[in-house]
């Protein structure tokens, strides 16, 4: 199953257009660069992902999911963006990287496929791109096992977030295409938190992603102001 009635086509153009870029480090994607090993520290900080089933949802061009492969996991990215896929796809083939694998299909189609089927699930930078985040958050509880650990990342809806992620990164700092992002779809880590409870996932923390302008650096704090990420875990039967 290809479609999904939660996408938003002109999300999926936004990031089709650019796909060729994914990898260029010094590219629209640079920050995705920057922060990667920040965001893979921060998952093995709760379980170390060497021989673990991993699922990467919304994987756009791989660099999350080429990083945990590298790790040793059995790594399955997914995304709707076909373009995006592709490269992917061909990047793990040049790298020679055989423990990461991509398929074209709905988070929510897959948690009817494979439920319970990974140990970990990472959805980063994403549920602020589609209609219904919490169809996402449920459904990623869905494909975890029991006492697995579900990771996301998204940006907090608030008149800081505007400034800093919307004003600053995309039309001062450059950081981002401008129209990256929807401030409306930007989500409170109240409303996370709630989507996350009727869910069965516990949070277990929340974290801040903060960045510097003048020394150009990311580092993870305690403020989710802006950036921010949460560890959950499934509820062990």
């Amino acid at each position: 199953m290809k479609t999904s009635t939660n996408v938003d086509p002109s999300e999926l153009a936004k990031f089709s257009e650019l796909a060729h870029r994914w990898w260029d480090p010094n590219s629209e994607f640079r920050p995705l660069h920057e922060i990667n090993p920040l965001r893979l520290a921060w998952i093995e900080e709760f379980t170390p992902l060497t021989g673990l089933r991993v699922l990467d949802v919304g994987c756009g061009g791989g660099i999350l999911s080429e990083a945990m492969a590298r790790t040793g996991a059995e790594v399955l990215g997914i995304d709707l963006a076909t373009k995006s896929l592709r490269v992917a796809q061909l990047h793990a083939l040049e790298g020679g990287i055989k423990n990461v694998q991509y398929r074209e299909c709905s988070v929510e189609s897959l948690a009817h496929e494979l439920p319970e089927q990974f140990d970990v699930v990472t959805c980063m930078e994403m549920l602020e791109h589609v209609p219904d985040f919490e169809s996402v958050v449920s459904s990623c509880s869905r494909l975890v096992k029991p006492g697995g650990r579900v990771f996301f990342s998204t940006l907090n809806r608030n008149p800081k977030s505007f400034l800093f992620a919307i004003v600053g990164a995309e039309y001062v700092l450059n950081l981002l295409p401008r129209g990256t992002h929807e401030y409306q779809k930007f989500i409170k880590p109240s409303e996370l938190a709630h989507a996350c409870r009727a869910s069965d996932l516990e949070q277990q923390s929340i974290r801040g992603l903060t960045y510097n302008p003048i020394t150009r650096r990311y580092w993870v704090s305690k403020d989710p102001s802006v950036n921010y990420w949460v560890a959950t875990q499934k509820s062990a039967r």
